[in-house]
């Protein structure tokens, strides 16, 4: 009898420790975000319950769509990170790159519940999934700027001299805004030179790689006027900062920061979850109010104070929103981004 006790308890051992490794596996995912408050609600919406629902720890990898998607590149194979939020037109192309797993509905049940412009398919892969849309219009600071400003064009008035911010194409927002600011001059996309020398000519403070970056320009004054999100724009004014937002006589354009699966993901079961948690009313809703992301989620209403500062506005929805054919933008990314840094970026050097 002692024998086998002893050989019971040795067998349990050694199940243990084989098990050991897949526990401790999944006691924690890693998931690459976007900096500065866009990270703090991704943690408080989403992360935080997550952790709380199944004791697993989520590790943040802090950093732009962009840099996300060259780690992704770079991972390849052997990724590190399991989950990825990353924006419109960074997202079709991390697709293209391998990078990405396929979303099944039947372990994301969630998905059932998101609008359909939020779900993404090549073919019959679902590769990414909306989690709320975001716009960029003209932010400024009200102490210098006493009236809004009515059509982006405004940005050339010599009074904004040396204080304007605009996306660099390092920005996901950069290369959109050309083909936005396109639109707004009347130029035709087969032949941007005209606009380039307009942007040329565009008196900056700054050409932003970030949105935490623009964010800073606003905060310290460096800029008075400029392109930024509504996200970053609503976060400065409600810290009371003298600072305001508006949407231009002609429009702005809209995206969304989309979540995916990262092909080879060590924790994909975890992973799973993870995404499926922030599909939720409760996740939709709450990043509505932390950072005013229109829902992708379903029948997800909000206070009418955060309503009218969603990118659609108070009565509004998706079907408002200007969104750009990211296929045609990505065609075209290289070619935007090389001309940028010769004729626009170049001219400030």
């Amino acid at each position: 009898m002692a024998l086998s006790i002893r050989l019971a308890v040795s067998a349990a051992a050694v199940a243990a420790t084989l098990s050991a490794p897949l526990a401790t596996a999944a006691e924690r995912i890693t998931v690459a975000w976007y900096g500065g408050n866009w990270g703090d609600a991704f943690k408080a919406c989403v992360a935080d319950p997550f952790t709380q629902a199944t004791g697993i720890t989520v590790t943040p990898e802090v950093g732009t769509s962009t840099t996300t998607l060259a780690k992704l590149q770079q991972q390849k194979g052997a990724p590190t990170i399991d989950v990825a939020w990353m924006d419109g037109g960074i997202s079709e192309l991390a697709q293209a790159a391998g990078v990405l797993d396929s979303l099944d509905p039947a372990q994301v049940p969630n998905l059932a519940h998101v609008l359909p412009q939020a779900i993404y398919r090549h073919g019959a892969q679902t590769y990414a999934v909306g989690t709320g849309y975001y716009s960029l219009g003209l932010t400024y600071s009200t102490k210098e700027v006493k009236s809004p400003p009515k059509s982006w064009k405004d940005l050339w008035k010599p009074e904004y001299a040396g204080a304007i911010a605009v996306p660099s194409p390092a920005n996901s927002a950069g290369v959109p805004f050309v083909f936005f600011m396109a639109k707004v001059w009347g130029v035709e996309l087969k032949n941007l030179d005209p606009l380039y020398e307009r942007l040329a000519k565009l008196d900056t403070a700054l050409f932003f790689d970030s949105s935490g970056a623009a964010t800073n320009a606003f905060q310290s004054g460096e800029a008075v006027i400029g392109a930024h999100f509504n996200v970053g724009a609503w976060d400065l004014i409600d810290k009371g900062l003298p600072i305001g937002f508006t949407v231009p006589q002609e429009g702005v354009w809209a995206t969304d920061a989309r979540l995916h699966l990262i092909k080879g993901a060590p924790n994909q079961a975890a992973a799973r979850k993870f995404i499926d948690t922030a599909l939720t009313p409760a996740a939709s809703s709450c990043l509505a109010t932390k950072l005013y992301l229109g829902p992708s989620v379903q029948g997800v209403t909000v206070a009418p104070e955060t309503a009218r500062k969603l990118p659609w506005g108070e009565k509004g929805s998706v079907a408002d929103l200007r969104l750009l054919d990211w296929n045609e933008v990505n065609a075209r990314r290289a070619e935007i981004t090389d001309a940028w840094n010769r004729k626009v970026a170049a001219a400030k050097r």
